[in-house]
C-alpha cells in the first residue's frame, strides 16, 4: 500500500484535521516573514486543531506528527543552505578564484582571501587527527578487548560526559593553561600566546570522545565466533585484536575518526578563544606554532563588524565548511555501511 493509499484510508475527520493542522503551520511560517504579529495566533490555532486530533485519534495525529517534523527539519536545513548560497553568491562572483588562489587579505582595500584561514583548518585538523586518531584508538581497544566489565561500565559513560562539556571550556582552559605552557619562559619559547599547535591539541581532546565512543561501538560489533576461532588456534589476545578484530572493524574504526575530523573542522570557539585575528600565512608555511587564522574563527572573531563584500566572504567561508563536513560525514557513513554489508556477510 503506497503513502497516498494510506491517507486515503484514514478517517476523513482525522484527513481534514491533518489538513487544517498542515495549512496552519505553512501559514505560520509564511507569516513569520510576512506578517510576524499573526505567527502566535497561527500557531494556537495549529496548537489548538493538533490536541483536538489527539483526542479523537491519537494514532494518526502522533503519525502526522512525526511527518511534520521530518519535513519541517529537511526544510529548514534546506533553507538555511540556500540562503548560505544566495548570500555568498557576491563573493563568488567579485572576489573569483582570487579567493583560493592569493593570499593577501585587506578589508580596507576590498581584497579578499580564504587561502590562510583555509591552510590554518588543515593544520589544526592534521594535529587533531594525530592526537585524537592513535588516543581514540588505544581507549577503544582498551574498553572493548581489555577492560573488564565494571571498569567499561565506569570509563566510556566518563569519556562521553567530556563531549559534554562547553567547547568554550576547552578553549579558555587552552588558552590560559596549554598556551602559556608553550610560551616564552617556558617549553618552547613561543613569542605569543596562541598558536596553530596549540589549537590542533585542544580540539583533538574534544573529538577523543566521538573516536573512542564509535570505534569501541565497531569493535564491539565484531563477532564473538572471530575471537572464538583465532583463540582456538592458540593465538594470543593481543594477536587476535591485531589480526582479527582491528581489520574486522577498520571501517567502523575509519568511519570514527572521520566523524572526529568533522567535529575537528567544525570547531569554532575553541579556536577563536586561543588564536588571534591574524589573516596572513605564517611564515615559514610549516610553522605550527604560527597564528594564522582558521575558517570558523574567521567568520566569529569578524561577523559583527563585516557588512557587504566582507560578509558574503564569510559566507563563503561558511559555504567551504559546510562542503567539507557534509562530504565527511557522508563519507563515514558510507564507510560504516561496508561495515555493516561486511559483518552481515553481505557482499
Amino acid at each position: 500500500m503506497t503513502s497516498l493509499q494510506r491517507f486515503a484510508s484514514v478517517d476523513p475527520g482525522e484527513q481534514a484535521i491533518s489538513a487544517v493542522a498542515g495549512s496552519l503551520v505553512f501559514l505560520a511560517f509564511v507569516s513569520v516573514f510576512a506578517l510576524p504579529q499573526a505567527t502566535i495566533y497561527l500557531l494556537g490555532g495549529f496548537v489548538a486543531v493538533t490536541a483536538y486530533g489527539w483526542v479523537t485519534d491519537r494514532e494518526q495525529t502522533a503519525k502526522f506528527l512525526f511527518l511534520l517534523m521530518t519535513v519541517s527539519t529537511v526544510l529548514i536545513l534546506g533553507l538555511i543552505t540556500i540562503y548560505l548560497l544566495v548570500e555568498s553568491v557576491p563573493a563568488f562572483s567579485t572576489v573569483g578564484l582570487d579567493l583560493f588562489v592569493q593570499t593577501q587579505w585587506s578589508s580596507g582595500e576590498q581584497v579578499y582571501t580564504l587561502v590562510p584561514m583555509i591552510w590554518g583548518t588543515f593544520v589544526t585538523t592534521i594535529i587533531a587527527m594525530f592526537v585524537a586518531g592513535p588516543l581514540g584508538l588505544a581507549g577503544a581497544i582498551f574498553l572493548s578487548e581489555i577492560a573488564p566489565g565494571w571498569a567499561r561500565e565506569i570509563t566510556k559513560p566518563a569519556i562521553e560526559v567530556m563531549a559534554g562539556i562547553p567547547s568554550i571550556v576547552y578553549g579558555f582552559l587552552g588558552y590560559i593553561v596549554f598556551s602559556k605552557f608553550l610560551m616564552r619562559g617556558s617549553v618552547l619559547e613561543l613569542p605569543q600566546l596562541g598558536s596553530l599547535f596549540a589549537v590542533g591539541i585542544v580540539i583533538g581532546l574534544m573529538a577523543l570522545p566521538t573516536v573512542v565512543s564509535v570505534a569501541e561501538d565497531a569493535l564491539t560489533a565484531v563477532p564473538d565466533s572471530m575471537r572464538d576461532g583465532s583463540h582456538a588456534l592458540g593465538v594470543t589476545d593481543w594477536q587476535t585484536t591485531n589480526s582479527v578484530t582491528l581489520p574486522a572493524a577498520f571501517s567502523g574504526v575509519s568511519a570514527a575518526v572521520i566523524l572526529g575530523v568533522g567535529r575537528v573542522v567544525g570547531e569554532t570557539m575553541a579556536a577563536t578563544v586561543i588564536l588571534a585575528n591574524v589573516t596572513r600565512l605564517p611564515d615559514p608555511l610549516t610553522d605550527v606554532f604560527g597564528n594564522t587564522i582558521t575558517l570558523t574563527s574567521l567568520i566569529a572573531n569578524q561577523h559583527g563588524t563585516a557588512s557587504g563584500l566582507q560578509l558574503s566572504v564569510l559566507f563563503a567561508a561558511g559555504v567551504v565548511l559546510f562542503i567539507t563536513v557534509i562530504s565527511l560525514s557522508i563519507g563515514s557513513q558510507y564507510i560504516e555501511a561496508r561495515m555493516q554489508r561486511k559483518l552481515g556477510g553481505k557482499q
